[in-house]
């Protein structure tokens, strides 16, 4: 395996933990939000408090990672995105610094205001879908280059029904995340109504969930069939996916393991996810650049690696910590002590 391969390898790795982290907190601050608004705070309010308090801040890492090293890795690939997602880019950017900065006032102000908690929510969905526009565009179809400058066919993106099904799954998968962590989060809190608001939560996602997918997969096919067809190639994958968003819906139907019912859930996005990297593979931004082309030289490789492993091994078990020491303590998450 060249420096290239290893090194988008890790890149999806950092991904792929962004989009399960990210993935809970926004869904989180949606459930906060929705909670309030119907009138159901007081049944899974304070335990997605709990949740969000500490994690909030740590989120952003794994995008961090990513966007720096594909940049560092694939330097080519800041001339393509860099003009034609600046715009998606900032809006996303924006995005970030509003639900930083309402979360923070929020929570630490004097009053925890439903307005505060609606910017919160919302962009946690519209985060999460405009960030899903940079997968969309990386299938192709959406960048012309011509004299040398690039130019994004934004008409084609926003009326094409290939990127608002990407657009969907983005959502409801969010949703989907969310909800199964927080209802194993309610299980270990013993907090029974949280948990049959959260459990129904996640069953209402789920359809809508597998639903998004096979959408995404009809229009993936008339808009770039090659890459259709690397799918269909090694659609084992995405069978264990979907075995394992069974195993996930059915311990949830049953109440019990839901520990278990998340796992499977990580599971289940990670064939999917890691499965459609795969398949796309070797291409970074179909048809213009691959991960052979403009990679920086190998000395810088092998320092960008060993840098980026060490920030794996770091991260991963620091969040992993966070988890065990802090979020799950029995004390902490029954809400025993703030």
């Amino acid at each position: 395996m060249g420096y290239e391969l290893i090194g988008i390898t890790i890149l999806w790795i950092f991904l792929y933990g962004y989009v399960i982290v990210a993935s809970i907190d926004f869904g989180a601050g949606f459930f906060h939000f929705f909670s309030k608004l119907t009138n159901r705070n007081h049944r899974a309010d304070h335990l997605i408090q709990r949740y969000l308090s500490p994690v909030w801040e740590v989120t952003n890492v794994f995008l961090v990672f990513f966007f720096v090293g594909i940049v560092a890795f694939f330097p080519e690939t800041a001339f393509y995105f860099g003009t034609a997602l600046l715009v998606p880019m900032s809006v996303t950017l924006l995005l970030l610094i509003f639900r930083g900065s309402y979360y923070a006032f929020g929570t630490y102000g004097a009053n925890e205001r439903l307005f505060y908690s609606f910017l919160y929510g919302s962009t946690g969905l519209l985060i999460p879908a405009s960030l899903s526009v940079v997968l969309t565009v990386a299938g192709g179809g959406y960048i012309v280059v011509e004299h040398g400058e690039v130019s994004l066919l934004t008409t084609k993106l926003l009326t094409s029904p290939y990127s608002w099904s990407v657009i969907i799954l983005a959502i409801v998968s969010v949703l989907f995340i969310s909800a199964t962590f927080l209802s194993n989060y309610a299980s270990k809190a013993r907090d029974l109504q949280a948990l049959h608001l959260l459990r129904n939560y996640a069953l209402t996602w789920a359809a809508p969930t597998i639903a998004a997918s096979v959408m995404v997969l009809v229009f993936l096919r008339d808009h770039n069939p090659s890459h259709f067809q690397k799918m269909m190639d090694i659609g084992w994958v995405f069978g264990a996916s979907l075995g394992f968003f069974l195993i996930a819906v059915y311990l949830l139907e049953k109440g019990k393991k839901l520990g278990l019912a998340f796992i499977c859930v990580m599971i289940q996005y990670a064939f999917a996810f890691f499965g459609y990297g795969i398949s796309h593979l070797p291409f970074l931004l179909y048809p213009h650049v691959s991960i052979y082309d403009g990679f920086t030289n190998d000395a810088m490789a092998r320092a960008l690696l060993l840098a980026f492993v060490a920030g794996l091994l770091l991260l991963l078990p620091s969040l992993y910590l966070l988890m065990r020491l802090f979020l799950f303590t029995a004390s902490y998450v029954k809400g025993d002590i703030k």
